[in-house]
C-alpha cells in the first residue's frame, strides 16, 4: 500500500470538492440554498475517492480488476428484501469474497442522521447474513464485509452527547459518548457481533460432519 497517508488524504479532498461543486450547481440551478445543502447530502460520488483508493489496493495486492465491481453489476440479493445495491463487490469465479459500503456524515445535524446511519448499517449487516445463511451465495465462503465512515471532526460531533433516559437506562458505553464514540461503539459491536455469527456457524457446520 504506498503512499496511504497520501492517498487517503486525496480521498477526502476529493469528498469535500465534489460536495461543495453539487451544493454550488444544485443551489444555482434551483435558487435555493436549503436544496444546495440538501443535494450535498444526497448526491453521491463525494466518496468515489475511498471506492477508488480501496479498488486499487485491492489491485495492488494482486486482485485482477475484472473481480472489482463499484460502478455497476453491485446488486446483491437479500433476505429481507429482493436486492441491495453496494459500493463495491468483490466477485471471482462465481463466488462472492467480499462486499463494502462507503458513507459519510457532516453536520450540523448528528443526531437524525447518526440514528439513519447505524440502522442502515446493522439492516445491511442483518439482511445479507440472513440471505447468505440460506444459501443466496452458494458456493462461496463466508464474505467479507465492510463499512467504512467519514465523520466531520467538528465540536458537534466529538463533544459528549447526553443520552434519553425516560424508561430505562441506557447501555454504561453510551453514557456521555460523543457522535464519534458512539459510531466506534457501533463498528466495534458490528465486528465482534460478525465473530460470534461466524463461531457458530463453524459450530453448526462441525456437528453437521459428526452427523453424516
Amino acid at each position: 500500500m504506498k503512499q496511504l497517508d497520501r492517498r487517503l488524504s486525496a480521498a477526502i479532498r476529493h469528498f469535500w470538492n465534489t460536495r461543495d461543486a453539487q451544493a454550488r450547481k444544485q443551489g444555482s440551478s434551483s435558487g435555493s440554498k436549503d436544496a444546495g445543502a440538501r443535494s450535498a447530502v444526497t448526491g453521491g460520488a463525494q466518496m468515489n475517492g475511498f471506492v477508488n483508493l480501496v479498488r486499487e489496493v485491492l489491485c495492488e495486492g494482486g486482485l485482477p480488476q475484472a473481480h472489482v465491481y463499484c460502478e455497476k453489476c453491485i446488486e446483491l440479493p437479500g433476505w429481507y428484501r429482493p436486492e441491495k445495491k453496494w459500493d463495491l463487490l468483490v466477485v471471482a469465479d462465481g463466488k462472492l469474497l467480499a462486499g463494502i459500503e462507503f458513507k459519510s456524515q457532516i453536520g450540523p445535524s448528528f443526531g437524525n442522521n447518526y440514528n439513519n446511519r447505524t440502522e442502515e448499517a446493522i439492516g445491511s449487516a442483518t439482511d445479507i447474513w440472513a440471505a447468505y445463511r440460506e444459501g443466496a451465495f452458494k458456493p462461496s465462503n463466508r464474505p467479507w464485509l465492510g463499512y467504512l465512515m467519514l465523520l466531520e471532526e467538528t465540536r458537534r460531533s466529538m463533544n459528549p452527547v447526553r443520552a434519553r433516559e425516560p424508561h430505562f437506562k441506557v447501555f454504561p458505553e453510551f453514557k456521555e459518548a460523543s457522535y464519534a464514540k458512539r459510531y466506534e461503539i457501533l463498528l466495534t459491536k458490528l465486528v465482534r457481533g460478525a465473530i460470534v455469527r461466524l463461531s457458530m456457524l463453524s459450530h453448526v457446520e462441525r456437528n453437521r460432519r459428526k452427523a453424516r
